[in-house]
């Protein structure tokens, strides 16, 4: 999934280059490439499918060359995940039945690939013997209240050969911060990743189950598929879906959802304090990134500037300086949520 716009991480993601395609870790790699490159390990190149806005079909393409065209399908417009998905599980439909699924978002951090990956091929093993929607639970290690929670059913279930797999028994969005420390403390609780593992045959019943007006709509269009009439025919129907996540639409309604719990160093990197927690620090805990970077009698900030640019700071504790192209952020770390507000202002400002 590669059609998101990152609003939190501006001013460096901008619904022009969402921060998938950035090298916003200073590796090398924008966070799509490391995504691809990391389950290619267990997937075939001829087996992936993007699912993007039409807007960004360039700039998969150009940083992932190995793809086909015909493996990068076009949203029209954004309408969250169960429509994305539908649309991918619908083409998948057309080449292989039998097929089981990874769902994975391009943007997200994984600090221990070999875990990450024997993690993938224990959930393969389980979702290809069972009717069941699995998705991967990381342990938590702090009382954060930017992430969903889910709940286990601490007992034996179906599948109890493999390690840390639990039935789910509720899923939480966001908590506040005392109820984060409620959900640390009773070991009962795991963050919610949004990496899933499913047969094609379990999703789509579970569509026709709890989302049936999208999964008709998607596979009313079952000649288009592979034609020359098939965005037109996408071009038509998105305007239809309901806008609705698959965890709101189906995770937390079906009866057949668990969990396999684990910790590979997961982040999504959602926002620039979740960035500044996975960087390489110095001595006075600041996260810099840019060759000309000069910082005094500073502590606790992320700083992310561009490498031909000098920028001296003094005096400050816990904020995001970040520039980028013509706009400058400072912001205060424990105030990042309004960094959204900013970006909605200017940019009505400058229509």
């Amino acid at each position: 999934m590669a059609g998101g716009i990152g609003s939190r991480f501006w001013p460096l993601s901008k619904s022009s280059m969402p921060k998938q395609f950035l090298d916003i870790l200073g590796t090398g790699k924008t966070l799509i490439q490391m995504t691809f490159e990391r389950l290619k390990k267990i997937c075939p190149v001829s087996n992936f499918i993007i699912v993007t806005n039409i807007n960004y079909k360039e700039l998969v393409l150009k940083q992932i060359p190995e793809l086909e065209e015909e493996q990068v399908l076009l949203e029209p417009l954004r309408r969250n995940t169960a429509p994305c998905l539908a649309y991918a599980c619908n083409k998948i439909k057309m080449i292989n039945m039998n097929a089981n699924i990874i769902v994975a978002p391009s943007d997200h951090l994984i600090m221990q690939e070999e875990e990450f990956i024997k993690q993938l091929e224990n959930g393969l093993k389980f979702t290809s013997q069972n009717d069941a929607l699995l998705t991967l639970g990381i342990t938590p290690h702090r009382p954060e209240t930017g992430y969903g929670y889910i709940q286990i059913i601490n007992e034996k279930t179906t599948g109890q050969q493999i390690k840390n797999l639990y039935k789910v028994k509720t899923f939480t969005e966001k908590p506040n911060i005392e109820m984060a420390k409620v959900f640390l403390n009773s070991g009962e609780f795991y963050w919610n990743s949004g990496i899933f593992i499913w047969s094609l045959k379990s999703i789509l019943k579970a569509f026709d189950k709890h989302l049936f007006d999208i999964a008709e709509l998607f596979r009313s269009g079952e000649k288009q598929y592979g034609t020359d009439d098939e965005i037109y025919f996408i071009n038509k129907i998105y305007p239809e879906c309901q806008n609705i996540s698959i965890d709101y639409g189906i995770m937390e309604k079906a009866d057949n959802v668990y969990v396999l719990c684990g910790d590979f160093g997961w982040s999504d990197l959602g926002t620039w304090g979740s960035l500044y927690e996975k960087k390489e620090k110095d001595k006075n805990l600041n996260a810099i990134q840019g060759k000309n970077v000069f910082i005094y009698n500073s502590k606790n900030c992320i700083v992310h500037m561009p490498d031909n640019k000098t920028v001296a700071l003094e005096g400050l504790d816990g904020y995001i300086v970040v520039e980028s192209d013509d706009t400058l952020l400072v912001c205060r770390r424990k105030d990042e949520q309004q960094i959204r507000q900013f970006e909605n202002d200017i940019s009505m400002k400058n229509k």
